[in-house]
């Protein structure tokens, strides 16, 4: 496949997501979106067969360029280009319900498009919901995407999840592992790494400086050594270490006002110990129009916070906001990174 962008257009490889829930309405949805069709040139990968059914579902007819798999994708076509993979037999959909089928279609286009991304012919990456379960069967090995997509395209740097809500971010030290094993994973250089990458993902997403907040551990953020000693002699001194390398970052906080004040505008970005303690409060605040950005690869990766949304698949109704919000990201990160790139 050979695919060139326009100067001013990003390209954006979309990989359609469970094709049990609401992933092909979404996928249709936000092809048929005109600003979104003047902001970025697209490839899409799944089965054509099942995006026609999800644009039915939306009552819309988006305007493709289908190829099959293996052929040239057209530089000029003007329109999305729809790289038909032809790999789930409507005739087995199952809606509602996670399947292999489902699964093995899911990671298929994933890898698609990842693979795309890093051969340096798309600027990003943008897929809608999968379905863990689903996924799972199809692929033993898959704990999250960030490990997926180590997988899919050989990388072994540093990623992490950002949960991204409008104007404010929430980033994590740990993310998909057990409570119990929290604390003992909790250490200055695992701190810093994140504030690096949340640093790095943020310029790239257009603040300059970030201003982020870290929230402590312990209830009370400790409350000077009574309620635990990490805040004290872990995380205090990797926020020391972060403001002499430059950093705008204060804490810790306690995490039961820190998103409060990120709220009201004080900062941009909140760190996190663990994964709930970050989610709970963004997915509270704007459910549906969260985004959850893979960072810390060559290439952003978006989609939204929600799920699959087993419960009105086929029904039409699935709300739009957090796929745009989620797209809408991807564009912006692709355009400043192809604008950094050139002005160095």
């Amino acid at each position: 496949m050979d695919i060139k962008a326009q100067a001013y257009l990003p390209v954006i490889a979309v990989a359609m997501g469970d094709p049990s829930g609401i992933s092909p309405e979404l996928t249709a949805r936000i092809l048929a979106e005109p600003d979104l069709g003047k902001a970025a040139r697209y490839v899409v990968f799944g089965d054509y067969r099942l995006f026609q059914l999800g644009a039915d579902d939306a009552g819309l007819t988006p305007d493709l360029h289908v190829v099959g798999d293996g052929d040239a994708l057209p530089v000029d076509a003007g329109k999305p280009v729809f790289v038909d993979l032809k790999n789930h037999d409507p005739a087995d959909l199952q809606r509602g319900k996670a399947t292999l089928a489902g699964g093995k279609a899911a990671t298929d286009n994933f890898r698609r498009a990842l693979r795309l991304a890093a051969s340096g012919k798309a600027d990003a990456v943008f897929f809608t919901p999968f379905n863990k379960a689903a996924m799972r069967f199809a692929y033993p090995g898959y704990d999250d995407e960030i490990r997926f997509v180590r997988d899919a395209i050989a990388f072994e740097g540093p990623a992490s999840e950002f949960n991204v809500l409008e104007k404010l971010w929430n980033a994590r030290v740990t993310s998909h592992i057990p409570l119990s094993e929290v604390a003992q994973n909790i250490t200055q250089e695992r701190i810093l790494r994140a504030l690096d990458l949340a640093e790095k993902n943020l310029r790239a997403a257009g603040f300059n400086p970030p201003r982020i907040a870290v929230a402590g551990i312990n209830p009370h953020a400790g409350d000077g050594g009574n309620f635990g000693r990490d805040e004290i002699e872990t995380i205090e001194p990797a926020v020391k270490t972060a403001k002499a390398k430059g950093y705008v970052v204060e804490g810790p906080f306690p995490s039961d006002t820190v998103f409060l004040r990120a709220k009201n505008g004080d900062f941009d970005a909140v760190l996190t110990m663990y994964h709930d303690q970050g989610q709970i409060a963004m997915k509270l605040m704007g459910f549906d129009r969260g985004v959850t950005l893979i960072g810390g690869f060559p290439f952003p990766i978006c989609t939204p916070a929600h799920g699959t949304a087993y419960e009105i698949a086929g029904k039409g109704i699935a709300n739009l906001g957090a796929t745009r919000a989620a797209l809408s990201l991807a564009i912006k990160m692709a355009s400043e990174g192809k604008a950094a790139r050139k002005a160095a």
